[in-house]
C-alpha cells in the first residue's frame, strides 16, 4: 500500500510522466521533496492545494531529464532546444554571447559533472514546477547573463539584474511572499536610501548625477547603492523566512527569481509615497 494521498495519482497521471519513463513513485517522492521545501509542516488540505497548484507536466519533464531518462530529453530537445539560443539571443542582444549562454546552460541542464556516488548534476533537479518550465529556463539565462555581465563589467548590484529583467518577458510565477517582503523591506529604509535607489532605479540616473542633487562626492552614492543593495537582500530574505520558507527556499528565490525581484524593486519603490515626488521631479 502506498504511503502518499490518492490524489498523488491524478497528478500523476496529468503530468504524463509515464511517457517519459518516470514511475508513480518517482513523481510520488518529487512532490513531497517540493512541499517539503516550500510549505513544511502544512496540514493535509495545505498539502493538497500546493501540490494542485504545480506545473506538474513541467515538473515530470524536468526532473525525469535530470534523471536521465531518454524519452524525457527526447522531448525536451525538440521543444526547446531551439528556444534557448533565441531566447538567449533576446537576453544578450548579441547572437554569439546568446548561443555561448544556451549551449553553456544545456550542458548545465544535461549534467556532465557527477556527484561523488557517480550520479549525474542536472540543474533541472532545481526545477520545482511553481512557475512554468519556460519561464523558468529564461530566468536562468537571464541569471546567466547577469553573473557573465558581473564578471566582465563589475558595476553596483542589481543594476544588471535590472537589465536582464527588460530583457526577459514571460509570465513566470511570482511567489506573493517574495512580494510582500521585498515591499515590506524596501518600506523599512531610510527615506534618503528609498530616494538614492528611486533616482537610480526608476529615473536611471547617473552615479555623478545623483551625487550631484543630494551634494555629495559620486563615489559616496556608489558606496550608498552597494550598502543598501547589500542590506536590501538580507532583509528580503528575513522576510521570505518569517513568512514561513526555509532558508533554501528564500535563497533560491532571490537567486532564480532575479526578474521577479527587479520589478517588485521598480514597483515597490514606485509605489512610495516618499520617493513619488522625487521621481516625477526627474521626469521633468
Amino acid at each position: 500500500m502506498s504511503d502518499y494521498p490518492s490524489y498523488f495519482t491524478v497528478l500523476y497521471e496529468e503530468s504524463g510522466g509515464s511517457g517519459f519513463g518516470l514511475s508513480l513513485a518517482e513523481f510520488a517522492a518529487i512532490l513531497i521533496e517540493v512541499s517539503g521545501r516550500y510549505v513544511p509542516g502544512a496540514d493535509d488540505r495545505e498539502l493538497a492545494s500546493f501540490h494542485r497548484s504545480l506545473k506538474v507536466a513541467d515538473l515530470a519533464l524536468a526532473r525525469a531529464c535530470a534523471a536521465g531518462k531518454e524519452a524525457a530529453w527526447d522531448y525536451f530537445v525538440i521543444r526547446y532546444r531551439a528556444k534557448l539560443y533565441e531566447v538567449g539571443a533576446a537576453i544578450a542582444r548579441d547572437e554569439s554571447v546568446g548561443s555561448e549562454l544556451a549551449d553553456s546552460l544545456y550542458t548545465d541542464l544535461f549534467g556532465t559533472r557527477q556527484t561523488d556516488g557517480g550520479e549525474r548534476i542536472s540543474k533541472l533537479a532545481s526545477y520545482t514546477g511553481r512557475g512554468s518550465l519556460d519561464g523558468w529556463l529564461r530566468t536562468v539565462l537571464a541569471q546567466a547573463y547577469v553573473n557573465r555581465y558581473r564578471a566582465e563589467r563589475r558595476t553596483v548590484p542589481f543594476d544588471e539584474s535590472l537589465q536582464a529583467a527588460a530583457a526577459v518577458n514571460d509570465g513566470f510565477s511570482i511567489d506573493p511572499r517574495l512580494e510582500q517582503a521585498t515591499a515590506e523591506a524596501i518600506a523599512e529604509l531610510p527615506a534618503e536610501d528609498r530616494l538614492t535607489l528611486a533616482a537610480y532605479y526608476l529615473d536611471g540616473r547617473t552615479l555623478a548625477e545623483i551625487a550631484r542633487m543630494m551634494c555629495v562626492h559620486e563615489s559616496t552614492i556608489s558606496r550608498r547603492l552597494d550598502r543598501v543593495t547589500t542590506s536590501l537582500r538580507k532583509s528580503i530574505l528575513h522576510g521570505l523566512r518569517h513568512r514561513g520558507m526555509s532558508k533554501r527556499a528564500a535563497e533560491e528565490a532571490l537567486e532564480t527569481d532575479v526578474r521577479d525581484l527587479a520589478v517588485d524593486v521598480r514597483a515597490s519603490l514606485a509605489q512610495d509615497p516618499a520617493t513619488e515626488t522625487f521621481h516625477e521631479r526627474g521626469k521633468g
